[in-house]
């Protein structure tokens, strides 16, 4: 008898999705993300783990690749419930094929032969019961890319919503205004990597730029609590007028997203680069407090980065949170107001 492949078992733990359209001679528009991919009968998206079968989509359901309680801070969110925990779930899949990617044994399976973490049968009433059993505040999905698999999430976060949790997506923000409009019942807060702001670069790492940038204004225009990170790699987007065009970027938006900008470390199959030093991260904070970003971060770098793992109020400068990496050393915001101005900080306090 022939073993299962990982597609084979990946297969067997699906459902009929919900964020398609059925074409002519059997054929679906899938519109999870913003490929909108036309998929043929017996074909797969270009995420590879959403399938036509008979004129019907199959998406991802009822498995974890992995799943684990992690600092928020860690997503990176810094202004949601500081110094909370995650219980974080990730499936197996991305739309993107970047070429750094740090979760790339989950995030390329069904692509590269030689990623895809086993997967893990389990319900989504037994995530939720995990989170309240842990004390965790927050359901996410992260590892993979959640928007290809946005059904199982909605399922789960349904159920998080019940028992009083938030809920977040850490997303390359590849979005639709269906997906978009499909998560915002059940959804909070959605992190958006902004990979660059050359339409080139991101189609080496097949995206396209202008979606990105419509996911991010879609995601604040409809309500969500939306953090951006960019991961700065040297040679590939750390200029300082492409850093500076993510920062007017942003401000044209809601100076109020707080930008974290976050160190590159040699990973998948970008091994022969450098990685980023604090000076690049610094330069980089300066550009975007200097373009009127009023919450600017540097992360993946604890200790190296001056004050800049810390929030201030954006009127007064009142240290409000105080971080070491992933760790709240001090929280001072009260009723969602800084302390000594009054001012209203934007976020999701406690």
């Amino acid at each position: 008898m022939t073993a299962a492949t990982l597609a084979d078992i990946l297969d067997a733990r699906t459902k009929e999705g919900e964020l398609y359209e059925r074409l002519a001679d059997n054929k679906v528009r899938c519109y999870a993300c913003g490929h909108r991919c036309v998929i043929l009968d017996g074909l797969r998206g270009i995420c590879k783990v959403r399938f036509n079968r008979g004129g019907k989509l199959f998406v991802p359901s009822g498995y974890v690749a992995a799943l684990q309680i992690d600092s928020t801070e860690k997503k990176p969110f810094y202004h949601v419930l500081p110094g909370s925990g995650t219980m974080t779930f990730g499936m197996l899949g991305c739309d993107y094929h970047c070429s750094y990617c740090q979760n790339w044994l989950s995030s390329q399976a069904l692509r590269d032969p030689v990623a895809g973490h086993a997967p893990e049968a389990i319900s989504a009433e037994e995530i939720v019961a995990g989170a309240v059993h842990t004390g965790a505040e927050i359901v996410g999905s992260s590892y993979n890319e959640p928007l290809i698999t946005s059904e199982w999430a909605v399922e789960i976060f349904r159920l998080a919503k019940e028992k009083g949790l938030k809920t977040l997506y850490v997303s390359n923000g590849n979005a639709t205004r269906e997906v978009l409009e499909y998560l915002r019942p059940w959804l909070d807060c959605f992190k958006v990597d902004l990979k660059s702001m050359s339409t080139k670069s991101y189609r080496s790492l097949g995206g396209r730029l202008a979606n990105v940038l419509e996911g991010i204004r879609m995601a604040v225009e409809m309500g969500f609590w939306v953090e951006v990170v960019t991961l700065v790699v040297p040679g590939f987007n750390d200029s300082d007028d492409e850093l500076r065009e993510a920062a007017d970027f942003l401000v044209s938006v809601s100076p109020d997203i707080p930008w974290h900008v976050t160190a590159f470390h040699r990973d998948y199959k970008m091994t022969d680069g450098e990685n980023t030093p604090p000076e690049t991260l610094l330069r980089a904070a300066d550009i975007g407090k200097e373009a009127g970003v009023r919450y600017v971060y540097a992360g993946n770098l604890p200790g190296m980065v001056r004050s800049l793992e810390n929030t201030y109020c954006h009127n007064c400068n009142e240290p409000l949170v105080e971080r070491v990496g992933f760790q709240v050393r001090q929280y001072r915001i009260e009723s969602g107001r800084c302390p000594s101005c009054s001012t209203a900080i934007p976020g999701i306090w406690w």
